[in-house]
């Protein structure tokens, strides 16, 4: 497999292989990640799809470099696909709302498992108290005033 040149490095010796052409792509950009759902043509002539995650990371010295997988999806698959993402994606939610629960979206977040099951209750109990307290302190700071007076 001898490249021809490094501009055109898709193309391999004309008899083997060359880079298949976009026929329509989406992107979908979510923090580090990017999704890429490309449109794609066999060489029959019939279309496939293509989802690309690209994940950028930094290096040690500073660079960046990007993390590439895909997944190469043919029309006899898009049904049983579509059924089973659609399924997932239903019971995630169904389990767990649609509210993100994560610490990169929460930096307090403390996740629960059976070692601070009972820290955590306990914890809550107190700062329950300790803000109950303050609330009765903090009425008490204050004067009644009645402003006919003034």
């Amino acid at each position: 497999m001898a490249y021809k040149s490094k501009k055109d490095s898709w193309k391999m010796s004309e008899k083997e292989y060359t880079k298949p052409e976009e026929i329509y792509s989406k992107i979908f950009r979510a923090g580090r990640r990017t999704y890429f759902f490309d449109v794609r043509e066999t060489k029959a002539g019939d279309y496939y799809l293509t989802i690309t995650e690209s994940k950028k990371n930094m290096n040690e010295d500073g660079t960046f470099n990007y993390k590439k997988h895909k997944i190469y999806l043919y029309k006899e698959d898009f049904e049983k696909f579509k059924e089973l993402l659609n399924d997932v994606t239903d019971y995630i939610i169904d389990e767990k709302g649609e509210e993100v629960i994560s610490e990169r979206h929460q930096k307090d977040f403390t996740p629960i498992t059976p070692e601070n099951t009972e820290e955590n209750t306990k914890n809550t109990e107190e700062n329950n108290e300790n803000k109950e307290e303050k609330s009765e302190t903090n009425k008490n700071d204050f004067t009644d005033i009645d402003f006919d007076d003034i």
